[in-house]
C-alpha cells in the first residue's frame, strides 16, 4: 500500500508520523526497548501533546532478531496468531557512546543515539537498515491507522518468496498483498500467500500478522523493501545466513518444517479430470491402459463429481456412477493403487450434511447470527468453522468413513474465498483469519491422516496455504492453462513457494484448464515428473498420455521410470527438506548463492 506521493510529498488522505530521536530505552536480560517521540524533544513541555512508538528488540531463535513496534498497546488482542517455535535466547546487549547493539548469534542491530535509525549486520557486515523516516504510524481521513516499515535493499541486492506468486520471480519492482485469493496463475492474485521474503544478500524477513500484509518492493520507493498493516503494532523477524539455505533453515525452525510424504506419493498420480464424464469403467479403463502401455501408476484421483452435483460436500459417492464404492476401491487397491479424493471445506444448502450442521452451529455466522452463505461455486452453501472443535470433529468423522472404505488421502481443494464479515465460533478476527483458514483447514485433515494412517502414511494435496502450511504436504499450484506461457508461469510460482520455506510443490501436467497440444503435454510431462510430486489433471478433458498421441506414452513411460530409479535421491532429499526445511525443487541461487548469472534464472532448477 503506498502512503506517499512521488519522494516530498505524502498522498492525500494521509499522516505520516515518524520517530525523531531514541528519546530513551529500557535494557533487561532478553530484551531491549527504544522510545521514540514523533518530534524532537528539546524541553519538558515538548513532551506533552505528542505520538511517541515503542520499539523492542528481542531474540527467539540465535541468528534471529524479532522486532515489535507499538503506538497504542492498550488494543486486545485478537486471534489468531502464528505457531511458532520459540526460546528464550539470551542476547548480548551494550551501549555505546552513539549507539545502543543488540546482537544474537552473529546478527546484530545497532540503535542510533543521535537522532532515529537502525541498521542490521551479520558479522560486521551491513544486511539491511530502517532509516530515519522508515518506520512510521499512519493515520488517515476517514479513522483507519496503519503501521509502515521500510528496510533499504542495496545496489544489486534481490528479493524473493512471499509465497506461491505467478508473477516475475524477482519481486523488485512489485506491489504484492498477502491476501488469498482464486485467481489462477496468470494475474497476481495468489492462493497461497506467505509474509516472508528472501535476499540474497543473506537474510530473510518474516512479518508476523496473518491478516493482510502490503508489500511494496522497490516500487513506492525503489531503494526500499516496504511492508504495511492496518492497526496499532507490527511485528517482524530478521532472520540472518550466510547463504539462502541458512536462512530458510531457521525460517523452518520458526514456522514449522514439512512433514515427511510417503515414498509412495512421489509416484504418478492420474485424475478423473474435473467436468469430465466418468464412472468406475472409465476409471478402470484408464487404469488399464497405463498398465498396457507399462507406465507405473501409484496414485488415482476422484475429483468433485463423486460426489453428486449441487451437494458439495456430502462426502457421499454418486449412486448413479458408482453403485458399490467400496468394492470398486478394494479392486482398484489389488491394482497396487492409493486412493485419493477431492474435498473442500464447504457444504452446500442441497447436501443432507447441511441442516446436520446449521443446527449444531458448525458453519461461519454473519452478524445477524445466521449461517453465513452465498452462491458461488455451491448453491447456497455455508463454511466450515474450523475454530470450533466439535465441528473440526464433525467434519473428521465424515472423512473417517471415506478412510474406513479404502481411501489413503485427500485433495484439499479451496479454502482461499473466506469472507472478511464472518463470526467464528471461537471470537477469531475475520480479517486475520482470511489467511489463517487455509492452515486450520489443511491442519484438521492432515492431523486426521496422521492420527488414522500413521505419521508416515499422511499426505494431502492442497491448494490453499499460508506461513505454517508447509507442514502439510504437498501443495499444488492451482489452475493453470494448457500454453507454454503458463507451464513458465506455474514454474515461478513453484519456485517462489519454495523460496518461501515449502518442501514440496506439484502441478497439473499439461495444464488445467482448455486442452494441451501433444508437444506441450510431452514438454510438461518432463517438467511434471521431475517435480516433487507428478500429477495428471484438467478439467474439462482427460489427460491420459495416449490420448495426445503414442508418442506421449512412451514419453510419459520414460520420465515416470526415471524418477522411480531416482527414487532414493529423492527421498534422501525429501528427509532434508523434513529435516531441515531445504525445500528438494531449489532455484538456482540456493545452490550457487556466489554466482549472480544464477539469481535471475526462473525457468530452470536443481531438483534436490
Amino acid at each position: 500500500m503506498k502512503f506517499s506521493d512521488g519522494y516530498w510529498l505524502t498522498r492525500e488522505g494521509y499522516h505520516i508520523n515518524t520517530p525523531k530521536e531514541a528519546y530513551d530505552r529500557r535494557i533487561d536480560q532478553q530484551s531491549l526497548t527504544v522510545y521514540g517521540p514523533v518530534k524532537a524533544v528539546q524541553k519538558r513541555g515538548d513532551t506533552l501533546d505528542t505520538r511517541m512508538l515503542t520499539v523492542r528488540f528481542s531474540s527467539p531463535l540465535e541468528d534471529v532478531i524479532r522486532v515489535q513496534m507499538f503506538h497504542f498497546q492498550g488494543e486486545t488482542p485478537r486471534k489468531p496468531d502464528f505457531q511458532l517455535h520459540m526460546t528464550d535466547v539470551e542476547p548480548v546487549i551494550s551501549e555505546h557512546d552513539e549507539a545502543l547493539t543488540f546482537q544474537s548469534g552473529s546478527l546484530c542491530v545497532e540503535v542510533s543515539k543521535n537522532g532515529w535509525g537502525y541498521q542490521f549486520s551479520r558479522n560486521g557486515q551491513s544486511l539491511t537498515a530502517s532509516e530515519s523516516s522508515s518506520l512510521a504510524y499512519i493515520t488517515s481521513d476517514d479513522g483507519r491507522t496503519f503501521m509502515r516499515e521500510q528496510l533499504n535493499i542495496g545496489v544489486g541486492e534481490l528479493i524473493y518468496g512471499l509465497g506461491e506468486r505467478f508473477t516475475a520471480f524477482v519481486k523488485n519492482g512489485q506491489t504484492v498483498d498477502i491476501w488469498n485469493q482464486d485467481g489462477g496463475t496468470s494475474t497476481e492474485q495468489a492462493y497461497k500467500n506467505v509474509p516472508f521474503y528472501l535476499s540474497n544478500k543473506g537474510y530473510g524477513v518474516f512479518v508476523n500478522h496473518p491478516e493482510l500484509v502490503s508489500y511494496e518492493i522497490g516500487s513506492e520507493v525503489v531503494s526500499k523493501a516496504q511492508f504495511s498493516v492496518e492497526g496499532e503494532s507490527l511485528d517482524y523477524f530478521v532472520i540472518s545466513g550466510a547463504e539462502p539455505k541458512d536462512v530458510l533453515k531457521r525460517y523452518a525452525a520458526l514456522t514449522g518444517k514439512p512433514a515427511l510424504p510417503p515414498a509412495w506419493s512421489f509416484g504418478l498420480w492420474l485424475s478423473t479430470s474435473f467436468t469430465t464424464d466418468y464412472s468406475e469403467e472409465t476409471v478402470t479403463r484408464f487404469i488399464d491402459g497405463m498398465k498396457e502401455r507399462g507406465i507405473p501408476l501409484s496414485v488415482f484421483h476422484f475429483d468433485c463429481f463423486w460426489m453428486k452435483e449441487f451437494e458439495w460436500c456430502n462426502f457421499e459417492w454418486d449412486e448413479r456412477y458408482f453403485k458399490q464404492p467400496e468394492a470398486m476401491l478394494s479392486r482398484l487397491k489389488e491394482k497396487g493403487l492409493k486412493i485419493s479424493v477431492w474435498i473442500n471445506p464447504y457444504i452446500a444448502q442441497k447436501s443432507k450434511l447441511f441442516q446436520e450442521g446449521k443446527e449444531n452451529g458448525y458453519f461461519l455466522k454473519n452478524s445477524r447470527g445466521d449461517v453465513w452463505q452465498w452462491d458461488r461455486w455451491q448453491a447456497g452453501m455455508a463454511i466450515v468453522d474450523f475454530t470450533n472443535k466439535k465441528a473440526r470433529d464433525w467434519y473428521c468423522s465424515k472423512l473417517e468413513s471415506l478412510l474406513d472404505m479404502g481411501v489413503d488421502c485427500f485433495k484439499t481443494d479451496f479454502g482461499e474465498r473466506i469472507p472478511r464479515d464472518a463470526v467464528y465460533f471461537d471470537g477469531s478476527d475475520p480479517d486475520r483469519m482470511h489467511n489463517y483458514y487455509s492452515f486450520l483447514y489443511n491442519k484438521t485433515v492432515f492431523d486426521l491422516l496422521k492420527q488414522k494412517r500413521g505419521e508416515r502414511e499422511a499426505v494431502v494435496f492442497a491448494r490453499s496455504a499460508t506461513a505454517g502450511g508447509q507442514q502439510f504436504p504437498v501443495h499444488w499450484g492451482g489452475d493453470c492453462f494448457a500454453s507454454y506461457d503458463s507451464m513458465a508461469e506455474s514454474l515461478r510460482g513453484g519456485l517462489s513457494l519454495s523460496l518461501s520455506g515449502f518442501g514440496f510443490w506439484s502441478h497439473d501436467i499439461g495444464g488445467f484448464e482448455s486442452t494441451a497440444t501433444a508437444d506441450l503435454y510431452k514438454r510438461w510431462t518432463a517438467f511434471g515428473l521431475l517435480s516433487t510430486h507428478s500429477r495428471l489433471h484438467g478439467s474439462e478433458s482427460y489427460r491420459v498420455p495416449w490420448l495426445f498421441d503414442e508418442e506421449a506414452a512412451d514419453v510419459m513411460l520414460y520420465f515416470v521410470k526415471l524418477k522411480h530409479r531416482l527414487m532414493p535421491y529423492l527421498y534422501a532429499a525429501a528427509h532434508e527438506a523434513h529435516a531441515e526445511g531445504i525445500p528438494m525443487m531449489r532455484a538456482m541461487l540456493l545452490e550457487f548463492p556466489g554466482d549472480n548469472t544464477c539469481h535471475w534464472l526462473d525457468r530452470q532448477y536443481m531438483l534436490g
